[in-house]
């Protein structure tokens, strides 16, 4: 009798355990067939893409008309939205909100958001926190200046700045860019102060610049208003001039080792489906094949840059440990 009881006792214990588990079990297995049933038919409803900077700016009409070409290709609408702050990085950050990818909500996302964790503590790693679709294009940052401005180059700009420590205005998009952190070091190195303005926008800071409230943009987007004589473009913190401005010298030229790599994708939530990613990649890629996305990539001076999604989270788990040995070397100090 004794011998039996305690042979029962575990086997109640066994068919429950097994009981549990072959519960799981199927639990597991259909949600692998939901998961797999929503890959193949994604997508069914519009797919929102989050923009980080405010309406305007020359990265509204780049993601726009890429967007606009890759929606014939995917069947469903991309809609972009606008979702400005920390100079690039709140809209994108919001994506780490959002639980598991379903692939419905994309966002764009460049260097300062990878840069971010380094200079004040936030609760995500650009690491794990997101799931990289497709690397689109890099940004070319110039020294612009007001037509009418009296500055005709680098080397002018730099000797009146000398002259008038802190008085002349210098602009850029956000105040931890790494187009700020590179106008820092420049002033650093050729031993003068300006006075650092962040702004919103790109679109914001050219009015300014324009209008002369505003002396130097030190930011992308020039180009247009370049062609329009709007603007004068002093440098361009590139390894090689611009094919589109041949005189324009790079501030490497001008003595001072500073080159600007700052290229830009689309984002998801971490745990985006393969089959959804790449999904999405082909319809992206196709919508950079458009011609004027191609256009306007020529027109703003962007460079191609189409990388896949393990390309791309390559490159942003490399970078992060680049951006923290820059940040180190010019002596910053996280907040």
């Amino acid at each position: 009798m004794q011998t039996s009881s305690f042979s029962s006792a575990p086997a109640g214990l066994t068919r429950r355990s097994l009981g549990a588990g072959a519960l799981a079990a199927f639990g597991a297995v259909a949600l692998g067939r939901h998961t797999a049933a929503l890959a193949a038919e994604f997508p069914t409803k519009p797919i929102t893409v989050i923009l980080p900077f405010p309406p305007g700016g020359m990265l509204d009409a780049v993601v726009r008309a890429m967007l606009d070409a890759a929606s014939q290709e995917i069947g469903q609408p991309f809609v972009l939205t606008h979702r400005a702050g920390a100079g690039g990085v709140t809209g994108t950050a919001s994506l780490t909100t959002m639980g598991d990818a379903d692939g419905y909500t994309l966002a764009v996302m460049h260097n300062t958001v990878i840069r971010q964790p380094h200079m004040i503590k936030v609760p995500w790693d650009p690491r794990t926190d997101f799931s990289y679709v497709i690397g689109m294009a890099s940004l070319a940052t110039g020294i612009a200046v007001a037509a009418d401005a009296p500055w005709k180059s680098l080397a002018d700009l730099l000797a009146d700045a000398k002259k008038r420590p802190g008085e002349i205005s210098w602009g850029n998009v956000g105040s931890t860019s790494i187009n700020r952190i590179y106008a820092e070091r420049l002033a650093r190195a050729a031993g003068v102060k300006f006075n650092f303005i962040p702004f919103k926008g790109g679109n914001e800071q050219l009015t300014a610049l324009i209008g002369r409230h505003l002396d130097v943009s030190g930011d992308p987007g020039f180009g247009a208003m370049a062609m329009g004589g709007k603007v004068r473009v002093l440098a361009t913190f590139t390894e090689e001039r611009l094919k589109r401005w041949p005189a324009v010298p790079t501030v490497k030229e001008q003595g001072y080792d500073l080159v600007i790599q700052s290229p830009f994708g689309l984002v998801a939530p971490k745990n985006l489906d393969a089959k959804i990613s790449a999904r999405l990649q082909t319809a992206l890629r196709k919508g950079m094949e458009d011609p004027a996305y191609q256009r306007l990539l020529s027109d703003f001076d962007l460079a191609a840059w189409p990388m896949d999604s393990t390309a791309f989270r390559a490159y942003a788990q490399a970078q992060y440990t680049r951006e923290k040995q820059m940040l180190d070397e010019v002596g910053f100090k996280p907040e």
